[in-house]
């Protein structure tokens, strides 16, 4: 339902990825690392031959790169500076010429796999917003890499479909920043007042697009844990619960 009409054309339509393209997940964060960081000490999933003093540096290794993370995304909370993978393993002194980095990072990118499945009716509705000359945008608070974005895009089938794509770990700021939309906005060569942004967060992808002028849909269905939550006064200018609503909503605006 809509909160507010507003006349000004849609031209282009610009989407949060995680909890928004791809359904919400509880996910254990600090299960990432220890993936990584057993894999990084070669001690196997199911094995029970391995020296504790290999566990123990294991689990000291998650354990810091757990802290970095987090103190990254706080940072990005409060200060709203970005982060990448890549700072965050080398704040935690993991060593990226280690001989089993390469192996870690894969073994971590399995762990997130089934986290990162494009939600089936993401296809539909791009195609629908394409039929309607309306431009497909993605803007991501990530710390992964325009290129692992891409790779899941095309692994779901549909990279083609977007037009602009920006990822707060190429650019010095994430959401809610007025920088970050305004990256998006001038890789899709839109003007605030003619775009969308859809998103699972009121900070983030409600209260940030609105204070340079754009629209904002909300869709309420991630179960934030508290120290992701920013208390702040939003309201969206449509609620959907599903993907495919946002064709109707966009309709109502034309």
């Amino acid at each position: 339902m809509a909160a507010r009409e507003s006349r000004a054309a849609v031209e282009a339509v610009v989407f949060d990825w995680g909890g928004t393209l791809t359904p919400w997940h509880t996910v254990d964060l600090g299960e990432q690392w220890r993936v990584y960081a057993r894999e990084v000490h070669g001690i196997p999933v199911d094995s029970e031959a391995v020296s504790p003093e290999d566990v123990a540096a294991a689990q000291d290794l998650a354990e810091r790169v757990f802290a970095a993370e987090a103190a990254a995304w706080a940072r990005g909370r409060a200060e709203h500076s970005s982060a990448a993978l890549d700072a965050i393993l080398a704040a935690a002194g993991a060593d990226p010429e280690h001989d089993r980095h390469l192996l870690a990072l894969a073994a971590y990118r399995r762990f997130w796999e089934p986290h990162t499945l494009t939600d089936p009716q993401v296809r539909p509705l791009w195609e629908g917003l394409r039929e309607r000359g309306i431009r497909v945008g993605v803007l991501s608070n990530t710390i992964w890499t325009r290129d692992y974005h891409r790779e899941i895009f095309a692994r779901d089938g549909v990279l083609d479909l977007i037009d602009a794509d920006v990822y707060s770990s190429e650019i010095h700021v994430v959401k809610p920043h007025a920088e970050a939309f305004e990256a998006a906005l001038a890789a899709l060569d839109v003007p605030a007042e003619n775009a969308v942004y859809v998103g699972d967060r009121i900070f983030e992808d409600v209260w940030g697009p609105q204070q340079i002028g754009m629209r904002a849909i909300w869709i309420p269905h991630s179960d934030l844990p508290d120290n992701q939550r920013v208390a702040v006064e939003a309201t969206p200018d449509a609620v959907v619960h599903e993907l495919r609503e946002i064709l109707d909503v966009v309709d109502r605006w034309a």
